[in-house]
């Protein structure tokens, strides 16, 4: 009987093994699908016997733990840049642009004051200096809308990456549970890990996370802070209003979530924020009041050809760059400084020099944090931040090709693990083919043999 048994431990041991191999193969497609394997053991040989057969002692799943941790790093890498790179570049084209080019805008006033000065009691060259006031203010304030509607689409899109982020979570938490019902039921939960795995990676791009195993076979999941997110089957529920900073719930806590170094595309728009966005919009602020006051300054000490003392050209209320008076008349500009000579054009030569001075701004360390002050030709403000944008923007698209190029990296080394080759499974269909014949037959003779005892013995 022995060999009767051993024959059919080894056709349904090959068996087993060709219903894993039809698994890979049907699955060879399957994103984020690690393949699977019988480990095949010797049955203990019986007391007088010859051999037990075969048995198998459990299924393999093969998944390199490490490599998915470098996958999901690598993923939250590639997401925080790649998610920057289009406001960064809109940014770039706009703010270059000779119709919005805040510089451009300036030397057509500045343009405009010089040509007053052949003829300062000119109406038409006046009336040119106010048009170019009113073009240059409008340059100004299409600038600050431009950053008012990327922080709004901003916002916008860190409110869908939130719910993503809950949806993720959530699923994981569930995900988790199944596997420790399944392993305490001795249910194989291979296909779960696979897709929790698979959850992890989506959430990864979202946001920077620390993955850790559990005893269970859960996995515990935070944020890069050590803020968790998921722990067994409990899931945090993330919020981020517009204009509010984000919180974090979890069972009975809440927490503020800290926005630096958040890793992933909500890392990535934070960053974009407080780095970019903001410390710009400040500049460009202090480049109008700046621009504003000076020549407010100046007008204040002329006089126009009627003689009246001068009136103040730009408001800069709440660092905002307007016209004082929108019917300002041309006739009201201080181009002289004596009251009783409307032909001096000194005090418009003072307007034309403040061309070359210098303004203070503040000064931003790389997080986007105020350092200091610094004094800066006014000319120079805004070349300096359209060459610090062109320099920003082109280091997070290089940062973001390398970590693409990282990305496929790490996935082509877990798949060399985990992934389904289909000539290695046509190789191992074979062989247990062979075997699940062999064993068959090894029955097929013990039968013929137990028939002729049977006869012998009549």
């Amino acid at each position: 009987m022995s060999m009767l048994s051993n024959g059919l431990s080894g056709a349904l041991a090959a068996q087993s093994a060709l219903n894993i191999i039809s698994q890979n193969v049907a699955n060879s497609m399957t994103p984020g699908y690690s393949r699977q394997g019988v480990l095949l053991n010797a049955q203990p040989t019986q007391i007088g016997g010859l051999g037990g057969g075969v048995k198998v002692s459990s299924l393999l799943r093969f998944s390199d733990s490490y490599k998915n941790l470098q996958l999901w790093q690598a993923a939250s890498n590639q997401g925080q840049y790649q998610v920057a790179q289009n406001y960064l570049g809109q940014l770039q084209q706009v703010m270059s642009d000779d119709s919005a080019n805040i510089n451009a805008g300036m030397d057509q006033f500045f343009a405009a004051l010089n040509a007053a000065s052949v003829q300062p009691e000119s109406g038409p060259l006046r009336e040119q200096v106010i048009t170019a006031a009113d073009a240059l203010v409008k340059r100004f304030d299409s600038m600050q809308r431009l950053f008012t509607s990327q922080q709004t689409a901003i916002a916008t899109q860190r409110q869908g990456i939130v719910g993503q982020i809950n949806a993720l979570t959530q699923d994981i938490a569930a995900l988790n549970k199944q596997i420790a019902v399944a392993r305490s039921s001795g249910v194989t939960d291979a296909d779960l890990q696979d897709t929790r795995d698979e959850k992890i990676k989506g959430l990864s791009a979202l946001v920077g996370l620390q993955v850790v195993d559990m005893p269970d076979g859960g996995k515990s999941v935070s944020l890069r802070n050590g803020q968790p997110l998921v722990i067994g089957a409990d899931a945090a529920t993330m919020s981020g209003e517009i204009n509010q900073p984000l919180t974090l719930k979890f069972v009975n806590t809440s927490f503020t979530v800290a926005e630096d170094n958040l890793g992933g595309q909500l890392g990535g728009l934070s960053d974009l924020v407080n780095q970019v966005l903001l410390p710009q919009q400040q500049t460009i602020k202090e480049l109008g009041t700046g621009l504003g006051d000076a020549i407010n300054a100046v007008l204040a000490g002329g006089f126009s050809p009627t003689g009246a003392p001068g009136q103040p050209l730009f408001d800069t209320t709440g660092g905002v760059l307007k016209l004082t008076n929108p019917n300002l008349a041309a006739a009201d500009l201080a181009f002289s400084s004596s009251a009783t000579d409307s032909g001096n054009s000194d005090n418009l030569a003072k307007l034309v020099g403040l061309r070359k001075s210098s303004i203070t701004v503040t000064t931003f360390d790389s997080r986007g944090q105020a350092n200091g002050t610094a004094s800066v030709v006014m000319g120079d403000v805004y070349t300096q931040l359209l060459g610090k944008l062109g320099v920003l923007s082109g280091l997070n698209d290089s940062q973001q090709k390398t970590a693409q190029s990282v990305l496929d990296q790490v996935q082509q080394s877990r798949d060399s693990t985990s992934a389904v080759n289909r000539d290695e499974e046509a190789v191992n269909l074979m062989q247990y083919q062979q075997m699940y014949s062999s064993n068959m037959k090894v029955v097929s003779v013990a039968n013929d043999l137990f028939d002729a005892t049977l006869q012998m013995l009549g």
